[in-house]
């Protein structure tokens, strides 16, 4: 670790702190590279990752592709060097956008963190409550999702999806590990035994030739978005578990390699999958793209339907554990495994929101550009704020002290919140530019003009925001 990482605990008695954070020292860590792999990998290998795959086939295979790859590599770039702040400081990523935003002023990513992982838990809890009523649909009869009486066992599943979920993260990261150890060799099996039905199915080069419908065609720009709105929500995650490894590698290649690992094999299974029954069923339907229909109308059966239950968990359990890690955040005054359990409810609750108010596409949709809005501004912060303005050198004895160096201005960094609100801007001014909107998308661009105007203005204004450990 850097000399210049103080351990927590070492305040003057004077000081008055503002809230604890937890350390984790090198000797206590115990994911290895393996672990950090393999949790990436199942955070991806799941039905969202597969329903990306499956709304993105809008573009065509070509498009889809090149966007999936191109997008995929420069956001887990990004997770890598996030990851690497978790490994360096041994804190969790929204602990760390204390000395950022402000002691105060870290509620703001807190409280997007919080709700983007709820909608993302939501997001699989829903998909795979569809898979269990086909399940009951299979063995008892009852009418599926999306006919008369479809919904009764809808709600069943997203109860039985809330128990399971509650049980994955009982025991905190413990349970992450077990879960993503185990999973993933089902997911193996099962992407294997998809592959070779959707190829048995149709042959790739009629998948490789096939078109949307004009009217349901997405652009490459559009694309770019949805998936930079995927990829970029697990960046403000990477440090809540790259702090239980003590190998660099672990937190920034077997990181990396995992997500995209997963992300490709997935998307790509979800792509694929879509396309080939576009083929042959001659329709293509976006609101149709979720592995469950999906699944059913290949004939899987019910064990590939378990298997998706199955992922759905994998993936919540990173996504709950973000979440509770954001609350404990904002109040200290809450454990981990109360804020797990408080964030699960929330997220049950959320679940319910596409069954009664609009389609599930529509609600997706919404909620993927919203991510992209506020998310993309508030990592470009964060990234630039250690890495260029702080030069790798974070000292933890400073993140609970109330006018210490990251208290800033009343515990609020104006200059980062400043910043923030016009990257959202920015990305909402740049999705009304054609051009923009429909080749590269707003995300990345949205971010570069965000870590621009950040860094410029803090070596500006650090003699009136109160950042003396900014270095020179």
């Amino acid at each position: 670790m850097a000399q210049s990482i103080k351990a927590t605990g070492n305040h003057h008695p004077a000081t008055k702190e503002f809230g604890k954070v937890e350390s984790i020292p090198t000797a206590q860590r115990r994911m290895s590279n393996w672990d950090m792999f393999a949790t990436w990998i199942g955070a991806n290998a799941n039905n969202g990752t597969w329903y990306i795959g499956g709304v993105i086939a809008a573009c065509g295979l070509a498009t889809a592709s090149t966007t999936l790859v191109i997008v995929g590599i420069i956001s887990y770039a990004l997770l890598a060097v996030a990851s690497y702040m978790g490994y360096r400081t041994g804190l969790p990523a929204m602990a760390l956008t204390r000395a950022s935003f402000g002691l105060r002023g870290s509620f703001i990513p807190s409280v997007i963190n919080l709700v983007q992982f709820i909608g993302w838990a939501a997001v699989n809890t829903f998909i795979a409550a569809t898979s269990i009523s086909y399940i009951f649909g299979e063995l008892f009869g009852w009418p599926l999702y999306g006919k008369p009486g479809g919904t009764f066992g809808l709600i069943v599943g997203i109860l039985i999806m809330s128990v399971l979920h509650l049980l994955s993260i009982s025991v905190g990261e413990r349970s992450v590990r077990l879960i993503e150890r185990v999973g993933i060799i089902l997911v193996v099996i099962f992407v294997l035994w998809e592959s070779i039905v959707v190829f048995r199915t149709v042959s790739f080069h009629q998948i490789w030739q096939w078109q949307p419908p004009r009217n349901l065609r997405m652009s490459s720009g559009v694309a770019a978005d949805t998936l930079a709105a995927f990829n970029l929500a697990w960046v403000t995650a990477a440090s809540d578990f790259s702090r239980f490894t003590a190998k660099k590698s672990a937190a920034t290649t077997a990181s990396f390699a995992g997500a995209n690992f997963g992300l490709f094999w997935f998307a790509f299974i979800g792509l694929f999958a879509t396309i080939g029954t576009a083929v042959s069923l001659n329709h293509f339907d976006p609101n149709n793209s979720d592995p469950s229909t999906i699944a059913a109308k290949l004939g899987l059966g019910i064990i590939a339907l378990l298997v998706i239950v199955l992922t759905s968990t994998t993936a919540n359990a990173v996504n709950l554990m973000s979440a509770g890690s954001a609350l404990t955040n904002m109040t200290h005054r809450l454990s981990l495994n109360v804020s797990l359990w408080i964030v699960t409810i929330a997220a049950t609750i959320v679940t319910f929101i596409p069954v009664y108010l609009a389609s599930f596409l529509d609600v997706f949709e919404t909620f993927l550009d919203g991510i992209g809005m506020f998310l993309g501004p508030e990592i470009a912060i964060f990234l630039v704020d250690y890495f260029w303005l702080h030069q790798r050198q974070y000292h933890l004895s400073e993140f609970t002290k109330v006018k210490g160096d990251y208290w800033y201005t009343r515990g609020v960094n104006w200059v980062a919140v400043v910043s923030w609100l016009l990257g959202v801007v920015a990305y909402w001014g740049l999705k009304q530019i054609t051009v923009i909107a429909t080749t590269t998308g707003a995300t990345f661009i949205a971010m570069a003009l965000t870590a621009v105007v950040y860094g410029i203005a803090m070596r500006w204004l650090q003699p009136m925001v109160g950042a003396r450990s900014v270095k020179d």
